[in-house]
């Protein structure tokens, strides 16, 4: 492959991720898909229809992934879900600050960059203090604080933090199929456990839970089959066209908006470049607003108060400093890292739903005081 041809490929990689993410703002405002939300419907109402449309998700993205990999597109093990260090403490001490965080911020990052798209500017502060607060704990400050401290504590699994590698070799059966085995019966029973829900069989319900797993496998298609090149001509290296991570990319939103918020102020630097994570949370926003002004909820919004934007900016540092730390969000941990059956995914996912709780409980403990 030529240099020039290896460009346009990359352009191409980048549309493609750009249109998948568009497609996925635009179901997520068309279903009020949001993670938080679930969680809140469960614990305020005991109402569990946004839950199975996400449990559906994460089983279909579970079976499209190992679909894929036993076909030979990708390969598992190219992910940073499913490395061998599990970093067991900062997947769940991140994941529940996130969880809280979102709570505070009314939505996680995916959440945040759907509102945007519908007419937040509450939601447009949430994306900047939360980008910043990622790229902190990227590269700065609170970067040097975790991984100093939490990151130190891990264990190793030789055969890789995914659920089916390991118990491949436990069995001594072949990875590929012992992967689509596992996510056809973990993924499957999701999705029934998801249709048994008489509520839950609408049409939108069933869009969101449909609609999205097949997005987040199509998005591991994007980056690890269409963007994987196996020698690049000047390296001689295998490469992932356009990823941030050196690694087979998937839809997550808290780098990504660090990313994206660096990539606008060194625009005129010329090795800043767009990048999958930016062009994600570009299409995320565009997907959103192109729903949101299709069905007429297209809606200004601004913050009620000071205590408002406090808590708001208070959770947006706390999603920020999380996700980085848990190695991703709701939608990178809670539905990309879930569908590799990862050990880590399933710990952060944990602290999520923990820190979530004790978020409501924050909520109605300042209620309680006014």
């Amino acid at each position: 492959m030529e240099i020039a041809d290896l460009a346009k490929l990359n352009t191409l990689v980048l549309w493609a991720a750009f249109a998948v993410a568009l497609v996925f703002g635009f179901i997520a405002q068309r279903t009020h898909f949001c993670t938080m939300g679930a969680i809140s419907d469960i614990v305020n109402m005991g109402d569990w229809t946004r839950m199975r449309m996400w449990g559906m998700a994460v089983g279909i993205a579970m079976i499209g992934f190992y679909s894929m990999a036993w076909l030979g597109w990708i390969d598992p093990a190219q992910s940073i879900y499913t490395g061998p260090r599990v970093i067991w403490l900062s997947a769940m001490l991140g994941g529940a600050l996130f969880g809280f965080g979102m709570v505070l911020a009314s939505g996680c990052g995916s959440k945040t960059l759907v509102r945007i798209g519908a007419g937040s500017l509450k939601s447009l502060v949430v994306f900047f203090v939360m980008g910043i607060a990622a790229f902190a704990t990227l590269r700065g400050v609170t970067a040097v604080l975790r991984v100093n401290t939490v990151d130190t504590v891990s264990f190793n699994m030789a055969s890789g933090s995914a659920l089916p590698a390991w118990l491949a070799t436990v069995v001594g059966s072949a990875p590929a199929f012992t992967g689509l085995l596992f996510a056809l019966v973990v993924g499957g029973a999701l999705v029934v456990w998801a249709l048994l829900g008489r509520d839950f069989r609408t049409g939108n319900n069933l869009l969101g839970g449909i609609g999205l797993g097949l997005v987040v496998s199509a998005m591991w298609w994007v980056s690890g089959r269409l963007g994987f090149v196996a020698e690049h001509p000047e390296t001689l290296d295998a490469v992932f066209l356009g990823s941030n991570t050196g690694r087979m990319d998937a839809l997550t939103f808290t780098a990504p908006m660090a990313y994206t918020l660096d990539w606008f102020i060194f625009f005129s630097d010329t090795s800043k470049v767009l990048t999958f994570g930016t062009v994600t949370v570009v299409g995320m926003v565009v997907g959103a607003f192109a729903c949101a002004m299709l069905e007429g909820s297209f809606r200004w919004e601004g913050f009620r108060s000071t205590q408002d934007t406090a808590l708001h900016m208070a959770g947006a540092v706390c999603m920020g400093v999380g996700g980085v730390t848990a190695l991703g969000c709701t939608v990178g941990q809670g539905m990309s890292g879930l569908s590799t059956l990862s050990l880590t995914s399933i710990i952060a996912v944990t602290g999520i739903v923990l820190g979530a709780i004790g978020g409501f409980r924050f909520q109605i403990w300042l209620l309680d005081r006014e």
